[in-house]
């Protein structure tokens, strides 16, 4: 055989099926996005379209126009009466109403969790579940209703978040309308336990107790790896730390957490190569990996992009026993051609879009861009790593930019530097599931083995959602998507001609120098010489307060979760914080105390004489305990001074004598410690969440509070007295506040209030960090990206 006989990878694929899983795709979406006579046309034009292939085409394309015109029939027909049933059920008329219901229902995918952020007295973590349900029998303001639809169930956490896909459960609440575009009649809001629970199939009890092992293993190991792995081998994020989520999100790695294609093909592959060590034959290699294929499947769960992949594999598998060469793309159309046909809403499924375009761009694009870097002298393992990440990006990239609005720019160099470790990590995760209950010593042997895999994983993420411009802001929604489709396809066209790379390459160099901040080329934050940061970390608190000596800086207060307070510091080059005052330990001031202490020396943490609510006060113990600092307490009077810094304690006046588990929220932000800062930049006042009993206090014992700068109490809620604020007389008011919050923050008549006074009033939720620093008629606030302007 001469070199020109080999035929490459990429050209030897079967493009015979791919019109008709275009057709079935692109007919089912137009149908539930724009009503079910959209499917019916759609699949009209498929039938006609075959019709003609059949009578003009030629003997190769007689199977594909079959196909063409099966798939045309099922998408004018079931799938059109389908999407129409939906349109008119009974439950969907109720909901618009918004009608009381009960529902027996059985459970179809594993409950999805809802991760809220802390504030006040409730703990930040999981407090409600997404069920995906199909309806068995319906109940709307006690008359029967037919309905064979399936309905999200909107539920608390407990006694939810526990149910297995196959459980039959009757759940009762108010209906809501259906966000529309899929096969879901309505949302239940449900605020009550389940009842009537029926027994899972004993597989998917079997699986769970296999979850449930792996997470018990992966407790011997720190907290962020621990959370991964589960995520890794089973797409399970349920222990994941946020911080972590949002990293591999802005580096472009979420999808090693979402089980598809990858994790199957790791998965066979291994047992592929096992069996081949064993000398056995294709066939019997083929029965072996469909078999764990099949047990995968089930451990993971029924997530769309989990069938894709499944039922892929299964073709893949097939073709292996029957001796059959380039199925990769034959087994994709199929494997999307049925799963539609079976389950339309999977058309409009995100996961589901994003593994079959990564999987179509690994087998069309990745193989052939790998051919063309080996010509070019790159070396062939160098190549293929190349082209992977770089093929998925691009097939990828519109999708996420239309689903999340950003692209992450990052994101190639990211996948190419996770590569080497992501099969190891989940062969050895797999091992560990499936052998822990049998050997536990064997299971934890196995998962501190892919504990240096995760960890990699954990610093690249780190490292690239850190990296400057590490996501790019971009148009939402379809036209957004569509556009980013559209330019990487001029782009990826050009690179193809010699002449055009060069101009290709000078207009990606313009387009970025003006749509990367100017900030990321030469930052300009921190603003010199500031004073004291108001960090935006959403619905909460995290100020920073300078000392003389540079990055080292008092913290007061922590945010509500990890990662924002820890980035607002890292931007500021604090690696050294003295001091973190806790002002009292609502979850929104509490909840970031552990990031602060990522890559940084703290001296102590201070609280007041707080002790509510108990679970707070504890866990801020146990983070002192761990981290090995003292836990300090404040009371008034005293004064703490470092170089160009001093704090007075002013407050709190008076602690009620109730015990943590009698005080409620109002009793909790009156024992606020109350601060006032003496800075370079003028007098500041800080005095955490303190509302109007705490403020009469402080009004009516003659405490100083004159300030330059005041950080408004309670994210400026009503709850303010206006004489508290006109003793302040602030030059510049503070609001930390998130946007979109669902408490009103902050009140109108505040801000009002403190407008009347002449204050310059700032809101993280619209300006983000916010600096004060000294100006020359007094304290100057600069916005982060904005030019430095003193109070008006």
């Amino acid at each position: 055989m001469t070199e020109t006989d080999v035929v490459p990878a990429w050209r030897s694929q079967d493009f015979r099926l791919v019109p008709a899983a275009v057709a079935a795709w692109g007919g089912t979406l137009a149908g539930l996005r724009l009503g079910w006579w959209a499917a019916l046309v759609a699949g009209s034009v498929a039938v006609v379209l075959s019709v003609v292939l059949l009578v003009r085409g030629r003997a190769r394309w007689l199977g594909a126009a079959g196909a063409l015109l099966l798939l045309g029939l099922v998408v004018a027909g079931p799938g059109a009466l389908r999407i129409r049933a939906v349109e008119q059920d009974a439950l969907g008329t109720a909901a618009q109403q918004g009608r009381a219901a009960v529902l027996r229902v059985e459970v179809t995918e594993r409950p999805r969790p809802i991760h809220s952020a802390g504030y006040a007295d409730q703990q930040a973590g999981t407090r409600s579940v997404v069920v995906e349900t199909g309806v068995r029998s319906a109940t709307v303001d006690g008359q029967p209703a037919a309905s064979t639809g399936q309905v999200q169930l909107l539920a608390p956490a407990a006694g939810w978040a526990e149910l297995l896909p196959g459980q039959e459960v009757t759940a009762s609440g108010r209906l809501a309308p259906a966000r529309g575009g899929d096969l879901t009649v309505a949302v239940l809001f449900v605020r009550d336990a389940p009842a009537g629970i029926g027994e899972a199939p004993w597989w998917q009890r079997a699986a769970a107790a296999l979850r449930s092992g792996l997470h018990r293993l992966c407790t011997v190991l720190p907290d962020e790896p621990a959370g991964l792995l589960p995520g890794l081998v089973l797409g399970d994020t349920t222990a994941l730390p946020q911080q972590v989520e949002r990293e591999f999100k802005e580096s472009g790695l979420t999808h090693l957490m979402a089980v598809s294609g990858g994790n199957v093909a790791v998965v066979c592959g291994a047992v592929l190569l096992l069996f081949r060590l064993l000398r056995a034959g294709p066939r019997l290699s083929a029965v072996a990996a469909g078999s764990c294929l099949l047990g995968f499947l089930v451990l993971v769960g029924p997530a769309p992009s989990v069938l894709r992949a499944g039922l892929m594999g299964g073709v893949g598998l097939l073709a292996l026993a029957l001796g059959r060469r380039g199925s990769a793309l034959p087994a994709l159309a199929f494997a999307v051609c049925l799963l539609v046909a079976w389950d339309p809403a999977m058309a409009t499924d995100f996961g589901f879009a994003l593994s079959a375009l990564a999987t179509a761009g690994l087998v069309l694009l990745a193989p052939r861009w790998a051919d063309s870097l080996v010509r070019r002298g790159i070396p062939p393992g160098y190549a293929e790593g190349l082209a992977v990440p770089l093929a998925a990006f691009v097939v990828t990239a519109p999708v996420i930019a239309g689903m999340a609005g950003t692209v992450s720019l990052v994101s190639v160099i990211t996948n190419v530097l996770a590569a080497p470790v992501v099969a190891p990590v989940t062969v050895l995760g797999v091992l560990a599931t499936v052998v822990g209950p049998w050997w536990p010593g064997a299971g934890r042997l196995l998962v501190h083995l892919a504990d240096p895999e995760a960890r990699w994983l954990i610093t690249v993420a780190r490292h690239g959602a850190r990296a400057p411009g590490a996501v790019l802001a971009w148009p939402g929604g379809w036209w957004g998507g569509l556009c980013a489709a559209a330019l990487l396809a001029v782009v990826v066209f050009a690179l193809r001609f010699r002449r055009v790379r060069l101009l290709v390459a000078v207009a990606l160099v313009a387009v970025l120098l003006t749509v990367v901040p100017a900030r990321v080329l030469a930052p300009g934050w921190p603003p010199p010489g500031w004073a004291m940061v108001e960090c935006d970390v959403g619905q909460g608190d995290a100020l920073v307060l300078a000392t003389a000596e540079p990055g080292r800086a008092v913290v007061v207060d922590t945010g509500p979760e990890p990662g924002p307070v820890d980035e607002c510091l890292r931007r500021l080059g604090v690696d050294r914080v003295p001091l973190v005052v806790l002002s009292h330990l609502h979850a929104d001031h509490t909840g970031g105390l552990a990031s602060v202490f990522e890559g940084r020396a703290v001296g102590a943490i201070a609280i007041g004489p707080g002790r509510a609510p108990g679970w707070a006060w504890q866990q801020v113990s146990r983070e002192a305990a761990r981290r090995g600092v003292p836990l300090l307490e404040l009371s008034q009077g005293q004064r703490l001074s470092w170089p160009g810094l001093a704090l007075d304690v002013l407050g709190p006046r008076y602690v009620t004598a109730r015990s943590p588990a009698e005080q409620d929220g109002t009793m909790i932000n009156n024992s606020s410690v109350v601060l006032r800062a003496e800075t370079p930049a003028g007098r500041v006042l800080l005095p955490g969440d303190v509302e109007l009993a705490a403020q009469a206090d402080l009004l009516a014992e003659g405490a100083d509070l004159r300030a330059d700068v005041l950080k408004v109490p309670h994210h400026g809620s009503r709850f303010s007295v206006p004489g508290f604020l006109s003793a302040a007389a602030p030059r510049a008011a503070l609001v930390s506040v998130g946007a979109g919050n669902s408490y009103g923050h902050p009140s109108q008549s505040t801000m009002d209030v403190l407008k009347t006074l002449g204050a310059l009033v700032t809101r993280t939720d619209v300006d983000g960090d916010t600096a004060v620093l000294p100006g020359a008629g007094g304290p100057a606030i600069a916005r982060r990206g904005e030019a430095r302007g003193p109070p008006r």
